[in-house]
């Protein structure tokens, strides 16, 4: 892979935020805008962004941890060229992997050939180990999140850990289901305010997504909204996020290739490439 490649790690602090629909319409939208994007499922335990895509396969990446399959195999492609690689729905010990069966999930991406010029590493919620050894990972992270206490309470709890504990940086809000741009720009004033006083820190706010029946919709019938309703307010919400992400990596320094994401992954004291299994 020569291509310089984005990584964009997409977390919750909580389900049911919307985070596997924003993931999936934005790797379309990114699409749209004449970009190569690669969709990792790594929701491993509640995968769900192939029926969000509207695909249902027989293959997926528990095949790949146990040697039956490779991990080309499995690749789905999806609208507008979109490489989508499908986790493993419903196998709960997946979403408890250790650090060193993580680094090997990433290290099986080193057999690909394929250049691209964004990862979207779609995970779970909460605050796993294997969360947070994605997020360390990923060169951008990016935190869904609603306007309703326990969402907002969710994610201050996952980017305290993430800066507090590890020390992580280029976090961004992506405020979900809010009634208009302002509603999300507040919802980011009020949780950042709150970050620079007990953190002294702060985070950055992307486009907000608008609330948007065709969004409903669109998940009913498998299809990005970004596909199925080209003109809805959402759609054109994902299209500015898609704008917002490109125009921020182009003003930061060239990202390295995935073998960038391989090396972050299986690095630190307490794992070698030797130990993977």
């Amino acid at each position: 892979m020569n291509r310089q490649t984005q990584v964009i790690g997409i977390a919750s602090g909580k389900g049911g935020v919307g985070k596997t629909t924003v993931s999936v319409n934005l790797a379309v939208a990114l699409a749209q805008q004449d970009k190569k994007v690669m969709l990792f499922d790594a929701d491993l335990g509640l995968a769900n962004a192939q029926l969000v895509l509207g695909y249902n396969t027989a293959s997926n990446f528990s095949h790949v941890l146990s040697g039956e399959r490779q991990l080309k195999d499995i690749i789905i492609e999806g609208p507008l060229g979109i490489k989508l690689v499908p986790g493993a729905s419903g196998m709960q010990h997946m979403s408890a992997l250790s650090k060193i069966q993580t680094g090997g999930i990433v290290a099986a991406f080193s057999e690909l050939q394929d250049d691209i010029d964004y990862l979207i590493v779609d995970l779970g919620a909460g605050l796993s180990d294997m969360v947070m050894t994605f997020l360390q990972a990923c060169q951008q992270r990016l935190i869904v999140l609603n306007n309703e206490p326990a969402s907002i309470a969710d994610a201050y709890g996952i980017i305290k850990v993430m800066i507090t504990e590890y020390q992580l940086d280029n976090i961004s809000l992506i405020p979900n289901c809010v009634e208009s741009a302002a509603e999300g720009q507040r919802l980011h004033q009020n949780i950042n305010s709150v970050i620079g006083k007990f953190l002294e820190s702060s985070v950055a706010c992307l486009p907000p997504i608008r609330e948007d029946q065709m969004v409903l919709q669109s998940i009913q019938a498998t299809q990005p909204v970004v596909t199925m309703a080209p003109t809805s307010p959402a759609c054109r919400d994902f299209r500015q996020l898609a704008k917002s992400i490109i125009r921020g990596q182009q003003s930061r320094q060239p990202s390295n290739n995935l073998q960038f994401f391989f090396d972050r992954i299986v690095s630190g004291p307490s794992m070698s490439v030797g130990q993977l299994p």
